[in-house]
């Protein structure tokens, strides 16, 4: 009797800490990746241009993981030379200004407006804060155009 006393308050003591670990345990704070790593993939492009000619730049958003709500932006800055970036969809970008991205397969195009070497800077950001850098260079296609009489 007084082992079968001592047995059952030892059950108890087992349940009682049970019971604690297993509320202790609990979390309300699931942790969800939301920022994942991205790339941005370019068709090949041409590396002359003349004054006035467009070169068309096919990009491809390739994400690691998904998050749905995060969203992602794109700006430019071009350190040399002269020339004009807009999306497919004919919205010009102004140097250093945010906008967002129209999916994640899009199409820009640059316009030159100079003869000098031009560099363009391509900046990709996701609402997370992370970027992706893309250099684009043209030199000037000086080369006349053969006519023929």
């Amino acid at each position: 009797m007084y082992m079968r006393k001592i047995l059952s308050r030892i059950l108890m003591g087992c349940y009682v800490m049970a019971a604690i670990l297993f509320v202790g345990a609990c979390n309300d704070d699931v942790d969800i990746q939301q920022s994942y790593p991205f790339s941005i993939e370019t068709m090949p492009v041409p590396k002359k241009l003349k004054v006035g000619e467009t070169a068309e730049i096919r990009c491809q958003l390739h994400r690691d993981g998904r998050f749905e709500e995060t969203k992602y932006f794109i700006r430019y800055f071009q350190p040399d030379g002269a020339g004009t970036l807009k999306m497919s969809d004919g919205t010009v970008l102004l140097p250093n200004d945010l906008y967002p991205l129209p999916g994640e397969t899009f199409r820009l195009y640059y316009t030159s407006a100079s003869t000098d070497q031009q560099t363009v800077d391509v900046y990709f950001q996701d609402s997370f804060g992370q970027l992706e850098q893309l250099t684009f260079s043209f030199n000037n296609d000086n080369s006349k155009e053969e006519e023929n009489n």
